[in-house]
């Protein structure tokens, strides 16, 4: 293994078998390189990985570990069965910060998080979260509370319209920060 901080390598095939692809940054397109993902392994560094091309889709947050089959992986919450992007998820030192809205555009109810939340109805009584401002960190949103369901990794910036995003009907309730190094 390379001394490098984010390492990733994707198999065709079940067992690390078959073609594979190595990635130590972010991958916008896999189809150039393999036709479909079976397994994988994470060397080192965090990840998140991507149904479609150019970041789009279902994702899943990966650490490092092997995961030899990704069609078990639906029972770990990922809810595809085929990568075709990643993006490396650098490590944060320091405070974190974001401020979520109720509705579209920073509209409606807000509260600004700084630690996470497993449900935002019992903490803020807020009933949606349609889109935020991350200041600061890098962070996990769950469509259920506790954590469940389809997630989306949000980094540094302003986020006005999940449904823009291609999130259309999907509603986030809870939210956890990236804090390991994976």
């Amino acid at each position: 293994m390379a001394d490098n901080l984010f390492q990733i390598t994707f198999y065709e095939e079940k067992n690390f078998q078959g073609r594979s692809y190595e990635s130590m940054s972010d991958c916008s397109d896999m189809s150039s390189y393999m036709s479909r993902c079976q397994s994988c392994r994470v060397e080192s560094g965090c990840f998140m990985l991507y149904e479609r091309n150019n970041y789009m889709g279902q994702q899943f947050f990966m650490r490092r570990g092997e995961y030899n089959d990704m069609h078990r992986m639906q029972s770990m919450g990922m809810m595809f069965d085929n990568i075709r992007s990643c993006r490396m998820i650098p490590f944060h030192r320091g405070q974190f910060r974001m401020k979520i809205y109720e509705s579209e555009n920073f509209g409606g109810q807000s509260n600004e998080m700084m630690d996470d939340c497993d449900n935002i109805q019992d903490r803020y009584r807020m009933s949606d979260c349609q889109s935020c401002n991350v200041m600061d960190g890098h962070w996990l949103m769950y469509e259920q509370p506790h954590y469940k369901g389809r997630m989306m990794y949000m980094r540094p910036g302003e986020y006005r319209s999940f449904r823009d995003m291609g999130m259309s009907g999907q509603r986030f309730m809870s939210m956890r920060r990236i804090t390991d190094m994976c």
